[in-house]
């Protein structure tokens, strides 16, 4: 066998060009003119910077993007992390690499700059993305960059020149924008009520009464909730923000009370919304005004899947909720002929029935005439806002700056009007 050896590289003469050379783990460094001070300088810095690398090359500048990507996505899949369960910040960075590992899969990523993040750019203006997606995409790639020249993967200067990149503007782009998130009328809220099943409907009324988030509605729980003074509090067990190390507390009123007083009858650590409760309601009302005798026909319990693939949940997730609000308002405000949809009729075969032009003109109805949990939000934001002033609506939705409560209280003009019909 060889004998193991732990001596350094040799400092040799390279007789063609008369040059120092040091081999590093296979690779020859030219260091200047053999017996020069600067060549025993640059002997010592190479040397030790290979041996505090535990004898190997830094090889930052051989890696190629896709293999960066790899290296993030396994950090993102462990650090975007809640309760447990991967957080959507996961998905929108997936769908911001794809086009990168499109694009520039094979460039060695040491060789990514400013007018390759530019063409990037570019790339996803052509597939129609709204101004504000793009700059969203943008920034997580550069993210993507950040963490790996705090990782040393990458020389740090690759990350500060994709800094000089700057968000797309409005006005002076190609892109689109997207449509703004408006309040929802307190009229469209109480047609869409009776087509709701009880529990979604109380969370809806929770939820505009206390312009909570969605999330903070569907987590809320008896343990969570402060009963003792004549205000309740509410601690959601999560929240947005509290990787940032802030408090999210929400104060439930008498109305606010009333309607979530009856949910929290139960083990203090149940979830006070439930599916599985919710469709218990909904085939004990169906029983209660069934036509066919109680004698005739299936009784209660016995005409039901066993082994379903998708059984009630004992909690409302954001999406399911979400759906159920849509759900009602095709109930409340039905497409007209031929788009409608006919009774008994599952969502699948509705819209395979149509044509594509149907379909769009469908999508557009549907766009125009539904409504999600979000803008309860902004319709609490902009009352309180206009009753209480700007500070009271920053307070009660939990925004640590007010320029982000203005993104969801819109501003009351009336006060305006007022003004300068006595002035103007």
């Amino acid at each position: 066998m060889p004998r193991l050896t732990r001596t350094l590289p040799k400092y040799r003469k390279h007789r063609a060009s008369g040059q120092a050379v040091v081999t590093l783990s296979g690779r020859d460094f030219y260091l200047g003119p053999y017996g020069s001070k600067a060549s025993r300088s640059e002997y010592d810095r190479l040397v030790g910077e290979w041996q505090a690398s535990g004898r190997q090359l830094d090889t930052r500048e051989q890696l190629t993007i896709a293999i960066v990507m790899v290296q993030y996505l396994r950090f993102a899949r462990t650090h975007y992390v809640k309760n447990g369960a991967l957080t959507g910040e996961f998905d929108y960075i997936t769908a911001a690499l794809k086009p990168l590992r499109r694009l520039y899969g094979d460039t060695l990523a040491s060789n990514f700059g400013p007018k390759s993040l530019k063409a990037l750019q570019h790339s996803l203006i052509g597939e129609g993305l709204t101004r504000q997606g793009i700059n969203a995409r943008i920034g997580r790639v550069k993210r993507m960059f950040k963490w790996a020249a705090s990782e040393e993967l990458i020389p740090v200067s690759v990350h500060q020149g994709l800094c000089t990149v700057g968000g797309l503007l409005a006005g002076r782009t190609e892109a689109t924008e997207s449509d703004p998130v408006l309040p929802v009328p307190d009229a469209a809220v109480e047609a869409t009520l009776p087509h709701l099943q009880l529990v979604v409907a109380d969370m809806v009324r929770l939820q505009r009464l206390t312009g909570c988030r969605p999330g903070e509605v569907c987590i809320l729980r008896a343990c969570d909730v402060d009963t003792s003074g004549d205000v309740w509090t509410y601690r959601p067990d999560s929240h947005k923000t509290e990787h940032h190390g802030r408090d999210r507390v929400i104060v439930l009123g008498p109305k606010a009370q009333d309607v979530l007083r009856p949910y929290l009858l139960r083990a203090s650590d149940a979830f006070c919304f439930s599916p599985e409760e919710s469709e218990r309601k909904r085939r004990r009302a169906a029983h209660e005004n069934r036509s066919t005798p109680a004698k005739y026909g299936n009784g209660p319990g016995t005409c039901q899947t066993r082994n379903r693939k998708r059984p009630p949940s004992c909690q409302y997730t954001n999406d399911s909720y979400r759906r159920a609000i849509h759900r009602a308002c095709d109930a409340a405000f039905p497409a007209t002929e031929p788009l409608a949809r006919r009774e008994k009729e599952s969502v699948r075969k509705w819209r395979e029935r149509l044509t594509p032009k149907q379909q769009e003109e469908l999508d557009e109805w549907q766009s125009q005439n539904r409504w999600s949990p979000n803008q309860l939000r902004h319709t609490a934001a902009t009352e309180i806002r206009r009753q209480f002033g700007l500070e009271a609506a920053q307070v009660t939705l939990g925004h640590s700056n007010a320029n982000v409560t203005q993104i969801y209280a819109e501003r009351d003009l009336t006060k305006a009007a007022e003004i300068m019909r006595q002035v103007g």
